[in-house]
């Protein structure tokens, strides 16, 4: 396989990995998402550790024939872990975090025997395109490279199982492009396992005697590659689709400052709701950051201050119409309101209710977030 395909390849990830990036940075502590971003973040440099030219540049530079080689391969078997600990996450079983602890536990300690097999076995010939065939015989490295192909195709083939299964189990409960993004990434993750099949058949005709290294050079490679379009597929499917139900999304976004200006006491306070699974409907998501602000408001009532929201309601309404001056009066008492509830000094409330219904509605809502949002920017 040319270096081009291998740095298409590299490039296909990124692509699916930079629209997750910027809510990665947003939502650092969700699991889930950081281990999205670590399974295509990883394929992509075992694609690119794997082209020929970086594998030249690689052992050039390091002056160890074929430094490369468990190079690429820690990166395959990082990136199979990452693959299971997504499916982990994905599935919320109540366990999930111990379950993510022992795959990467699993997975770090296949790591560190790939690098001990390769400093005790020998390699002084450097083979940039049939290395495993190559070696097939040779003690200890031999062993490496039996380990990381089934470290990959053990991840691959649970990753598709659990793909494939999940989308039978929530077929009508979830939104279609949700549905098309799972049986997809099982399909691509499935004809990523002729990868490891492939190269596992031809270090066994090795073994055996037998020159079979086309399957290792040529049809290994191409199962990959496939297997790494459908696999970003899957991923992305979702993503626009998402995009694509443009009224609930836009609702969803638009809401984000006043999420944000509650973000520390939902925290605080553990009144967030768990956020619905990887590729939930626009519907879902929408209704989740909803309730978790309407959990919020319910919370910080007894701190709000009326003189604040009529001072604010009785400036905005000479220049702004009804609804939006009652979403800047909202916006101050809810800003003031999350302030006095995080201060430890605070003394416990007077409960006195604002003569004013309480934000409901979705377009309520993104009122007040706008409100806050142009105060920000004021500052």
């Amino acid at each position: 396989m040319s270096s081009a395909i291998n740095y298409a390849a590299c490039a296909l990830l990124w692509l699916g990995l930079v629209p997750k990036t910027r809510d990665l940075f947003r939502h650092r502590n969700e699991p889930y998402l950081l281990a999205l971003c670590a399974a295509l973040a990883l394929g992509s440099v075992s694609w690119l550790l794997g082209a020929p030219l970086t594998i030249g540049a690689v052992n050039g530079l390091s002056g160890v024939p074929n430094l490369a080689a468990p190079l690429t391969y820690a990166a395959i078997t990082a990136y199979s872990a990452a693959l299971l600990v997504l499916i982990a996450y994905w599935q919320e079983s109540p366990n999930v975090r111990r379950i993510a602890r022992r795959w990467i536990a699993s997975y770090t300690a296949i790591l560190a025997v790939v690098g001990l097999l390769f400093a005790l076995g020998s390699s002084p010939v450097e083979r940039r395109r049939d290395f495993d065939t190559y070696y097939a015989g040779t003690p200890f490295v031999r062993e490496m490279i039996v380990l990381y192909l089934v470290a990959h195709l053990t991840a691959v083939t649970f990753t598709a199982l659990r793909s494939l299964g999940w989308a039978r189990k929530v077929r009508g409960e979830v939104s279609r492009w949700t549905l098309t993004g799972l049986l997809t990434l099982g399909a691509g993750t499935l004809i990523t396992a002729g990868y490891s099949v492939s190269k596992l058949v031809a270090v066994g005709a090795r073994w055996s005697g037998r020159d079979w290294d086309w399957l290792g050079t040529a049809l290994a490679p191409s199962c990959a590659g496939l297997g790494t379009l459908l696999t970003v597929a899957g991923v992305l499917v979702p993503l626009m689709g998402q995009r694509w139900q443009s009224n609930d999304r836009l609702l969803y976004r638009r809401m984000r400052p006043l999420e944000r200006e509650l973000e520390r006491m939902l925290r605080r306070r553990k009144l967030r709701l768990s956020r619905p699974v990887w590729g939930a409907s626009s519907a879902s998501l929408l209704t989740w950051r909803a309730t978790s602000i309407h959990n919020g408001l319910s919370y910080l009532s007894p701190f709000y201050d009326p003189a604040i929201f009529q001072h604010v309601l009785r400036a905005a309404q000479d220049t702004d119409p009804p609804e939006k001056a009652l979403a800047a009066a909202w916006a101050a008492v809810i800003a003031a309101a999350a302030h006095e509830e995080g201060c430890p000094t605070t003394p416990a409330p007077a409960v006195i209710r604002l003569q004013a219904p309480s934000p409901r509605t979705p377009e309520e809502l993104v009122l007040i977030a706008e409100a806050l949002k142009g105060e920000r920017h004021a500052r």
